[in-house]
């Protein structure tokens, strides 16, 4: 039998996404329609991760998996909101997401309920709806299985933390190009890093390289956008939880006292971890799980 990871997390993405979150219907059991996700899951529809919460309710635990912590901040606030179970969704036209979603939704009626869900896009080559690039950092294609596949105890499987943030573009376009260029860390002209910049920029607040143990996720996050307000989707998959946390604690100024610069025009209105499970005979690999 072959094992391996799921295909969506290393692959680059896709112009079109869909961040979906369920939630154990009340006084139903999960095990059949996981069952039928299992079989019927089509890896090259995209990503799907596994909550602790779900997990307990099967009877079992997955090393290193654990509930998303809120973390308080100077003047600022990091929401957990834990789901039971995320898909992510990718392809290249808004009509293969909406199929995907059908076939989705169907395969795990009565056993579940969609708590949340965002549509997600590719914008300008990949840069953030503030206009800068995003993940930059991100290792190299060679090294991305390494940083985002578990070798030890889950060969095969990931994690993968999901926050939503939400922008206030209106407020950060109010600020000079040079003070912008500060916020982030990079220059937008070039996306070049600022030798100088505050302590408080973002790229040196999440600087991975920093960290002892060092940090490196793969990040494969995307802007969305509603009549309600736009941001940022932030999906990253690591080997371990571990390096998201550093990343997020040193961030909210938990580490020295410095709150990172995108809080000035930003704020995380959501956050979640989830195990992605191993991929066995082009099927999800759910034993671990009591599936």
């Amino acid at each position: 039998m072959t094992l391996t990871y799921q295909p969506g997390i290393v692959a680059p993405a896709l112009p079109h996404g869909r961040s979906l979150s369920f939630a154990v219907g009340h006084e139903t059991d999960p095990g059949p329609a996981l069952a039928l996700l299992r079989e019927n899951f089509d890896p090259e529809w995209g990503v799907v991760g596994v909550g602790e919460p779900l997990v307990r309710a099967l009877g079992r635990e997955i090393p290193g998996l654990r509930v998303f912590p809120a973390l308080s901040g100077a003047r600022h606030a990091i929401p957990s909101l834990q789901h039971d179970l995320w898909i992510f969704l990718r392809a290249m036209d808004r009509g293969a997401i909406f199929d995907f979603s059908r076939k989705i939704f169907d395969l795990l009626e009565g056993g579940f309920v969609m708590s949340d869900a965002i549509d997600t896009f590719a914008y300008a080559g990949g840069r953030d709806l503030s206009g800068y690039e995003d993940g930059t950092a991100n290792p190299s294609p060679e090294d991305s299985v390494d940083v985002a596949i578990a070798k030890g105890g889950a060969p095969f499987s990931s994690f993968v933390a999901v926050q939503r943030w939400e922008h206030d573009l209106k407020r950060f376009r109010a600020h000079s190009e040079p003070e912008r260029d500060a916020i982030i860390g990079r220059r937008h002209s070039d996306n070049e890093e600022i030798d100088d910049a505050p302590e408080s920029a973002h790229v040196k607040r999440a600087a991975q390289e920093t960290f002892q143990p060092t940090a490196f996720m793969l990040r494969r996050s995307q802007p969305w956008a509603t009549n309600n307000g736009e941001g940022l989707e932030f999906i990253a998959y690591a080997a371990s939880l571990d390096p998201f946390e550093q990343v997020l604690r040193r961030m909210a100024g938990l580490e020295d006292g410095i709150s990172d610069a995108l809080f000035r025009f930003s704020r995380p209105i959501n956050g979640a971890y989830y195990w992605c499970p191993p991929i066995k005979d082009a099927r999800l690999d759910l034993s671990q799980a009591g599936v």
